[in-house]
C-alpha cells in the first residue's frame, strides 16, 4: 500500500514551547516542526529562521512580545529552505542575513524549492497567500560575521557544508549558546535531499569543538545542557552514517535506487523509524545519497514534479 506523500497526512496542530536556554535566549519549538531562535540584546532582537509564512511567523512574534517590546532588527536565515525563510516579512526587520552560498542557492533554486515544499508541508503553509515573494538577504558573508545587539555579540559562522552547502550557525559567546539550524536535529529525521553527506560529519565535528552549553536544533526540543548537545550531535552523526553507509554500499553493488531504498530502510527503520518526519524524509534522503555515491556532487534541484516522480518510484 502506497504511503501518503511527504507530510500531506500530518495535519494535526503541534504544541508550541517557548523555552529560555540562556539569558534572554529563547527557542520556539513545536514537536518536530521547524524551530525558530530568538536572541534579545540591549536594544533589539534577532530571529533565526522565520517559519514558512507570515501567518506562522505571527505565532513566534506573539511569544517574543510576551518577553520583550524591543524591535526585531535582524532576521537570520540558517539556510534557504522555504519552511525556514518565507515568513520573514512578518518581522519587519532592518536586515536579513544569510551566507553568500545561501543567496546563490536562492538564485539557483529558490522558486522551485518554494513550490516543492508547499506541496510537501500543507499544514506549515497556513495562509500561504500572505507570502509576498522569495525572501532575499540584504547582507551576506563568506565565512563569518559578527552582529551586535547593543553590547551583545552574535557570531554567524559558516562551518562547512552539511544540510545544504550554505548552512550557518549563530553563536552567542557571552552564554556559549548555539542555534544550529538543520545541521543538528534531536529525535527528528535529518532531511538530506539537498545535503553534502560526506562533508556533513566534518562540519558537525567543527560545531562540537565549540562546546555549546545549550543548543537549538533545527527540529526537536531545545537542548539545555552540554550532555544533551553531545547526545544530539551523536544522534545526528549516527543517522547520517547509517544513511550514507547503506546507500553507498548499495551503489557499490550496482543496486537500483529502489533496491538501495529497501536496504537503507532495513538499516534505519529499527533505529530511527520513530523520529519526527522520518517517513517524509527517507525517500528524498536515499535519492540524494544515491546521487552523491554515484558521483553527483552538487544536489539536483527538487521540483514539485520531481518530488512526485521520486515518491512514486520509491514509496509506491
Amino acid at each position: 500500500m502506497a504511503k501518503a506523500f511527504a507530510s500531506v497526512g500530518d495535519m494535526e496542530e503541534k504544541n508550541v514551547s517557548f523555552t529560555e536556554i540562556g539569558r534572554d535566549l529563547y527557542a520556539f519549538t513545536a514537536e518536530g516542526d521547524p524551530n525558530t531562535g530568538v536572541i534579545i540584546g540591549d536594544d533589539s532582537v534577532m530571529v533565526i529562521d522565520t517559519q514558512a509564512t507570515p501567518a506562522m511567523a505571527d505565532k513566534v512574534i506573539e511569544k517574543i512580545r510576551s518577553v520583550t517590546d524591543k524591535p526585531v532588527k535582524y532576521v537570520v536565515l540558517s539556510h534557504y529552505h522555504a519552511v525556514r525563510v518565507l515568513g520573514a516579512s512578518a518581522y519587519h526587520a532592518s536586515e536579513t542575513i544569510a551566507s553568500d552560498l545561501t543567496r546563490s542557492l536562492i538564485v539557483e533554486r529558490g522558486q522551485e524549492d518554494w513550490d516543492s515544499e508547499y506541496g510537501r508541508f500543507p499544514r506549515l503553509f497556513q495562509n500561504a497567500e500572505s507570502i509576498p515573494g522569495l525572501t532575499w538577504p540584504t547582507a551576506t558573508f563568506a565565512t563569518s560575521m559578527s552582529v551586535f545587539l547593543g553590547s551583545r555579540e552574535v557570531r554567524l559562522i559558516h562551518l562547512g557544508r552539511g544540510h545544504t552547502m550554505g548552512d550557518i550557525v549563530a553563536w552567542v559567546p557571552d552564554s556559549d549558546v548555539m542555534y544550529s539550524g538543520d545541521l543538528v536535529e534531536y529525535h527528528s529525521a535529518c532531511y538530506c535531499g539537498d545535503a553534502h553527506l560526506q562533508d556533513w560529519p566534518k562540519t558537525l565535528e567543527r560545531l562540537a569543538q565549540m562546546n555549546p552549553k545549550a543548543l537549538v536544533p533545527g527540529r526537536g526540543d531545545a537542548l539545555t545542557s552540554s550532555d544533551q548537545v553531545h547526545e544530539a550531535v551523536a544522534l545526528t552523526r549516527d543517522f547520517l552514517a547509517a544513511l550514507y553507509g547503506s546507500v553507498s554500499s548499495a551503489v557499490a553493488k550496482k543496486m537500483t535506487m529502489k533496491e538501495a531504498f529497501e536496504a537503507c530502510r532495513a538499516e534505519m527503520d529499527p533505529r530511527f523509524g520513530s523520529y519526527a518526519i522520518y517517513e517524509h524524509c527517507l525517500p528524498f534522503n536515499v535519492a540524494r545519497a544515491y546521487d552523491e555515491a554515484s558521483g553527483i556532487a552538487h544536489p539536483r534541484i527538487w521540483t514539485a514534479e520531481r518530488d512526485q516522480e521520486m515518491w512514486a518510484e520509491l514509496q509506491g
